[in-house]
Formats: structure tokens, C-alpha cells, sequence
């Protein structure tokens, strides 16, 4: 049977392809058949010896390495654009995350007394509202359904409490932020990482200013102007709207219409609580984290046996 000799530094070794290898230590291995284990063997003997670079041990088969995680462009992300501790996760741990519920215990940490209620499947269709005129969007402070839910809304974007994406992330919380470019564009990378762990972004124009006060024309360069904004920093153009203060006019309702809304949304504060309100969620106040007035909003949806929805599944 032919023989090749295959020189390494310091040390000849010789290869048979069909039996054995033998080393000029003296040693011989018995091999099976076949020229795919003698491969395996050759390679085997040439990482002992050093005369390979590069060699690594075989990975451990009760723990595979996750070539998804591995390859996951979130995990090399520059730290200021991170898209927040899911994303971090790696790729397929950030899928099986996404795929079950809160954790057991996720509600005692914020503060709960039980589980939020998981919210219903999303209808098949969406409720009909009525339009504002012909051409003109609907205005809602509402979401006529019969399901038990609600809906989360903030505005501005001025509080980014760094634990409020922790709470929206660990109790999978669907809120929609409604955004006011001159308040919140210097930190639009914070509502990055709220849409990583599901967060809905919306209009709330370019400077917050009192709508009717301002003709047709700067009514729509406030709109459009945010829609242009957060298209050019999410990659959307937003269908919902929410004016400054809740005020606007006919002008309002055009301009919107012209920049692509398909629903100006209001809210409704009061007591009690209906199925299908939509709640406007304020800020920290008087020293109260954004998180800690949401914590304390999240019990009362519970006392009236209601539960958070996406407000997009419905308007």
C-alpha cells in the first residue's frame, strides 16, 4: 500500500492511510478504517505537537455554541445606539425571550401585587370609528371594544428613565410614545431601545406648540416635519397623531390627513376606568420617576380587572 510522508518541524510523521499512524517517537496508534479518521488523527497529532496554529479544543456538546447569538449585528452595536437588554441577548435568547410571557416574578419587582392579565388576541378587525369629516381622520379618546383593556400613552419624550425600558421589557408592557422632536430628538437612541422591547413610536410635532393658533400651513410643517423626522430616525412614518395639549382645529385635522395620519388620539382621565379608554400616562412628578407614576397607574388598570393592549391593534 502506497505511503506519504507529510514533514512537520522537529518531527516526521507517517501516514497510512488505511491502518495506522506512526510517529518517529516510536508510538502507533490503531486506527479504524477509512481515510476520513485518519484525517481526524493526523490533525489530532499535529495540533500536540504545535506544529499548527490556531487549534482549539472541540466544543463541549451538552453546551453548543449559538451561531445565531454569535452572529447577531446587536451584540457588536455601538453601546449608545444599544437596542436594550433583549437585544443584548443575542439573536436566538432574544427570540425565545420575546416568545414567552413576563417572568413569574417580574411583578413583585415593580412594585405589582399580581401579573398583569395578558392582553386578548388582536381583533381581526379593527373597531370602526367614525371620521371627522370626508377625507378628514377620526378623532378617538376611546377604542369602542368590548374587550377588557386599555391603552398606555405617553408624551413629549423629556423623562428617559433608564429603568422604564427594564419595565416595559420585563412585563412586556405595550405603550405608545407619542414624540415632540424638539423634547426628545437629543435622546432618540433612548426610544430606539423602548421599540427594541416593543414600544410604539407616534406624532407629536416638531416643537410642541398650541395648534390652532397657527395656520394651515405651520400646522402642517409641524406635523410633516415630525413625520420627515422620525422616518429619517426609526425608518416609519407614523398613522397616529396626538396634538399639543389636546387641541386642534379644522386646519388640524386637514394638515394631518395631508401627512398621513389615519387617527388624531386624544385621551380620557377619568374614574373608573372603562374598557377600550385610552390613558394618557403622565411623567414623574414631584420627584416620582416615570416609572414609579406608571407602576402606580398599572394597579389601577388591575383594580377595574382591565389589562394593557396595543393601541395599534385596535385604531
Amino acid at each position: 500500500m502506497r505511503k506519504r510522508r507529510i514533514t512537520a518541524p522537529r518531527r516526521a510523521i507517517t501516514v497510512n492511510a488505511g491502518r495506522a499512524i506512526t510517529t518517529t517517537a516510536g508510538g502507533t496508534i490503531a486506527a479504524t478504517a477509512g481515510r476520513a479518521v485518519a484525517a481526524a488523527l493526523l490533525a489530532g497529532t499535529l495540533c500536540l505537537s504545535g506544529s499548527l496554529s490556531g487549534c482549539a479544543p472541540p466544543a463541549d456538546p451538552a453546551d453548543p455554541a449559538d451561531p445565531v447569538a454569535s452572529a447577531d449585528p446587536v451584540a457588536s452595536a455601538d453601546p449608545a445606539d444599544s437596542v436594550g437588554p433583549v437585544g443584548r441577548l443575542g439573536g436566538k435568547a432574544a427570540r425565545e425571550a420575546a416568545a414567552h410571557g413576563p417572568p413569574e416574578d417580574a411583578y413583585r419587582r415593580w412594585g405589582l401585587d399580581a401579573p398583569l392579565a395578558p392582553a386578548p388576541s388582536p381583533p381581526a378587525r379593527r373597531p370602526p370609528v367614525r371620521a371627522a369629516g370626508p377625507g378628514l381622520p377620526p378623532v378617538v379618546d376611546r377604542v369602542p371594544t368590548r374587550d377588557k383593556v386599555v391603552f398606555l400613552t405617553f408624551d413629549d419624550g423629556a423623562e428617559k428613565d433608564p429603568r422604564f425600558v427594564d419595565l416595559v421589557r420585563e412585563l412586556r408592557l405595550p405603550v405608545g410614545m407619542f414624540l415632540t422632536d424638539s423634547v426628545a430628538g437629543p435622546g432618540y437612541a433612548h426610544f430606539g431601545r423602548l421599540r427594541a422591547v416593543g414600544a410604539s413610536v407616534q406624532n407629536h410635532t416638531l416643537h410642541h406648540p398650541y395648534l390652532p393658533g397657527l395656520s394651515y400651513a405651520g400646522q402642517r410643517a409641524e406635523i410633516c416635519g415630525q413625520q420627515d423626522k422620525l422616518k429619517q430616525r426609526f425608518g416609519i412614518r407614523p398613522r397616529l397623531f396626538r396634538p399639543p395639549y389636546g387641541e386642534y382645529d379644522a386646519d388640524t385635522l386637514r394638515a394631518a390627513a395631508g401627512c398621513g395620519i389615519t387617527a388624531v388620539v386624544l385621551w380620557r382621565d377619568g374614574d373608573p376606568l372603562r374598557p377600550g379608554d385610552i390613558l394618557h400616562c403622565p411623567e414623574g412628578r414631584s420627584g416620582t420617576s416615570l416609572t414609579a407614576s406608571t407602576t402606580a397607574l398599572l394597579r389601577r388598570v388591575q383594580e377595574a380587572g382591565l389589562t394593557p393592549a396595543r393601541l395599534e391593534d385596535y385604531l
